[in-house]
C-alpha cells in the first residue's frame, strides 16, 4: 500500500490534509502522527477522535519529559528570547518531526505530509528535520502547495465532514506546548486590533490576577529548574506547575511584531507564563556567578544559539558548537532565585549561589579590607586618550 506519515495536530489545516492525501495524492493509507509536547488532555484525545472518524492508522507519543528537558531546559540555558518572546512553538518543531520519523521508519513509509502553510515559519523547521533524518523521504504541503486560503479550508472540512473548531467569525488557530502557546489568525492578525479576553488560557489579567503578592524561590542546579518552593518535581510537572502559578498572577502575556524567515512581519500573541519566569530567574543566578567578560560573551552566544534554534535547525553544527560554551557556564549556575508575582509583575527579590562572585567584605562600604587608596592611580590615568584628545581638541580646534 502507498503509505504517508501525516504530522498531525488534529487542527484545520492538518485535517483537510487527510481526504487530500487520498483523493489528490493517491495514498491508499494515511499515518497520523500526533506528538504530545504538553497540549490539553482534551485536544490529544480530540485529535484521536478526529483520526478515528477520518479512517487514519492513528498514533500518539508522549514525548512531555524529552521536550521538557531536551528542549525548553537548553532554551533556557541559552535564555531563549526572540524578539521578546521565549522561543517555544519553534522548539517543539523538531521533536516532532523526529519522532514522526520513528514512526515512519518503524512502518517502513517515505513520504511524510504536514499543514504548514508557505507563509509561515514552521514549513522549513519541519522539514529540515525530516531531511536531516530521511533524506530520501517525499515530503508533500498540501496548503502551501495549491495555495490555500483558511476560509477556503473551512469550506472544504464542512464539505467533506471534517470536524472543526474554526468558522468565519472566529478563525484563529491555537499552538500549545508546555513552553508556550501562541495564538493567531483572523483578527488578531491587525496589529491595531484589541485581542479578547477570550483567547487567553493559561494568563489572568492583571486586573483579575491574585490581589497579593506571591513569593516564590525556584532552585537550580547546573542551570536546570530542579524545584519550586523547595517541591522538586520532573522537567516536565515542574514546568506545568510553574505555569499555573505565574499565569494566576498575570505572567507571562506577550503581544509582539515579529519577523518570521520569509520577512513578513506579523502581529502574534503569546501566552508564556513559565518561561518568562524562568527565564529572568535563570538570568539572576547567570548574573551572580559568570564573570562580566563571560556574560558579554554568552549573550552573543544566546543570541546566535537563538537565531538557530527559531529557525529549527535543531541539528545544525554551529549549535552544539555554541552549547559546547553554554553548557560550561552552566557548570556553575547553581544555587536558588526568589521572586515576587504580583498581577503581571515579575521582581527578583534574592538570590544566592555556592559559585556566587560576590563578597560582602570587598563590596561594602563599611570594611576596610578592599583597599580604596590603591586605586589612585588607576583613577588618575583613567581615559587618557580621550583627555588627550579634547586636551589637543581645545588647542587646534576639532578636526572637520
Amino acid at each position: 500500500m502507498k503509505t504517508v506519515v501525516l504530522v498531525y495536530s488534529g487542527g484545520l489545516d492538518t485535517s483537510v490534509c487527510i481526504p487530500l492525501m487520498r483523493e489528490e495524492y493517491g495514498y491508499d493509507r494515511v499515518v497520523t502522527v500526533t506528538v504530545d509536547v504538553g497540549q490539553p488532555a482534551e485536544d490529544l484525545l480530540q485529535a484521536s477522535e478526529k483520526a478515528k472518524i477520518l479512517g487514519t492508522e492513528h498514533y500518539v507519543v508522549d514525548a512531555k519529559e524529552e521536550f521538557a528537558s531536551q528542549y525548553c531546559f537548553k532554551a533556557l540555558q541559552a535564555n531563549g528570547n526572540y524578539q521578546g518572546y521565549p522561543i517555544s512553538t519553534s522548539i517543539a518543531r523538531p521533536i516532532i518531526a523526529a519522532k514522526a520519523v520513528e514512526i515512519a521508519k518503524r512502518l517502513g513509509a517515505t513520504s511524510f505530509a504536514h499543514g504548514c502553510t508557505g507563509k509561515g515559519n514552521d514549513q522549513f523547521r519541519i522539514e529540515y528535520t525530516l531531511r536531516v533524518l530521511m533524506p530520501e523521504s517525499t515530503i508533500h504541503a498540501p496548503i502551501r502547495e495549491r495555495n490555500m486560503t483558511r476560509s477556503w479550508e473551512i469550506d472544504y472540512a464542512q464539505r467533506k465532514g471534517i470536524p472543526i473548531q474554526q468558522s468565519l467569525e472566529k478563525i484563529w488557530s491555537v499552538d500549545e506546548n508546555l513552553w508556550g502557546r501562541s495564538i493567531e489568525g483572523g483578527k488578531l492578525e491587525d496589529p491595531d486590533f484589541s485581542p479578547p479576553e477570550a483567547i487567553f488560557q493559561w494568563t489572568r489579567s492583571a486586573q483579575q490576577a491574585e490581589d497579593k503578592p506571591f513569593t516564590l524561590e525556584v532552585q537550580f542546579e547546573k542551570g536546570v529548574p530542579v524545584a519550586l518552593n523547595q517541591d522538586k518535581a520532573s522537567p516536565a510537572n515542574l514546568i506545568q506547575k510553574l505555569n499555573r502559578l505565574s499565569g494566576m498572577n498575570g505572567i507571562g502575556r506577550v503581544d509582539i511584531m515579529e519577523d518570521r524567515m520569509l520577512g513578513l512581519k506579523v502581529r502574534e500573541n503569546y501566552e508564556c507564563p513559565a518561561a518568562m519566569t524562568l527565564l529572568a530567574a535563570h538570568q539572576a543566578l547567570e548574573a551572580l556567578v559568570l564573570t562580566r567578560e563571560e556574560l558579554a560573551f554568552k549573550k552573543t552566544i544566546d543570541e546566535q544559539w537563538t537565531k538557530l534554534a527559531y529557525e529549527g535547525l535543531w541539528y545544525d553544527p554551529l549549535k552544539s558548537d555554541l552549547e559546547a560554551f553554554i553548557q560550561c557556564t552552566q557548570t556553575r549556575v547553581t544555587g536558588t532565585v526568589r521572586l515576587e508575582l504580583y498581577k503581571g509583575g515579575l521582581k527578583v527579590c534574592g538570590r544566592k549561589s555556592p559559585w556566587a562572585l560576590y563578597s560582602e567584605e570587598l563590596a561594602s562600604f563599611d570594611t576596610t579590607s578592599f583597599v580604596q587608596s590603591d586605586t589612585t592611580g588607576m583613577v588618575k590615568n583613567f581615559g587618557m586618550q580621550s583627555r588627550m584628545y579634547h586636551h589637543l581638541a581645545a588647542q587646534k580646534g576639532s578636526p572637520s
